[in-house]
């Protein structure tokens, strides 16, 4: 997967090993992805799904980082890009009846935001 290099006006920020799977977590952010930082930010309190708690978290690390970083207004934000890939699984395993063990894989994700300045076109 090619990735273009964020332009001067764009904040990055990630969120690594998040306990979640990468489906889960990708269908809010295909929700939010494009929107507002304040629109963003609203949907996410009001989604009944448990991975927008560190979606959230990535979220508001990328303001912040654009705010300290690059000197931007937060009013002014747009939710640019956000992906989800595939961590490494958490092996566990449960025990059985008769001696045997079944494997569990906890799977995890991690979650990439990057927020840029809204342009007026």
């Amino acid at each position: 997967m090619t990735t273009s290099s964020p332009s001067a006006s764009t904040a990055q920020a990630h969120g690594r090993f998040i306990r979640g799977s990468v489906s889960k977590v990708r269908r809010v952010l295909d929700q939010i992805r494009g929107r507002t930082y304040r629109d963003a930010l609203i949907m996410l309190e009001f989604m009944p799904y448990r991975s927008t708690g560190p979606i959230t978290k990535v979220l508001r690390s990328a303001v912040a980082n654009a705010e300290n970083n690059l000197g931007l207004d937060p009013a002014s934000l747009v939710i640019s890009q956000a992906s989800a890939d595939m961590g490494p699984s958490m092996k566990r395993f449960r025990p059985r009846a008769q001696g045997r063990a079944f494997a569990i894989k906890k799977q995890t994700c991690h979650i990439s935001i990057a927020v840029a300045a809204q342009t007026d076109s």
